[in-house]
């Protein structure tokens, strides 16, 4: 599927923070791929019934929606969308509890780790 079939939103659904799209224009610098995207996504399963997906992504879906921030290009499957609309994404570095972190507000319960939840 070409680019040309992503859907492209100048409002973005989900938050992302400048230290996580940092972090993440620092790992894609690190792949052989440049046209790889992020993909932001929910799976079935976890401890709370669903869980959060980001993966690198070379190959846009049908329902896929488009979002840049700041020269990061993301994509969301619309799909997923209504799980994640108003969610902020960040990341924290450090020893412990490091890594890229969720604040949903659709969640109506989330796991101790933060990466499930029950909307």
């Amino acid at each position: 599927m070409s680019d040309n079939s992503i859907s492209s939103h100048k409002d973005p659904a989900v938050t992302i923070t400048d230290t996580a799209i940092s972090e993440i224009k620092r790992l894609l610098q690190q792949e052989s791929n440049p046209n790889l995207f992020l993909r932001i996504g929910v799976a079935a399963g976890g401890c709370s019934g669903m869980s959060y997906v980001m993966a690198f992504d070379n190959n846009p879906g049908e329902h896929d929606r488009q979002f840049d921030y700041n020269g990061l290009k993301v994509v969301i499957d619309g799909r997923a969308l209504p799980y994640l609309t108003g969610s902020v994404v960040d990341y924290k570095g450090g020893m412990l509890g490091g890594g890229f972190h969720f604040s949903n507000p659709n969640a109506r319960r989330s796991c101790g780790c933060g990466s499930s939840f029950t909307c």
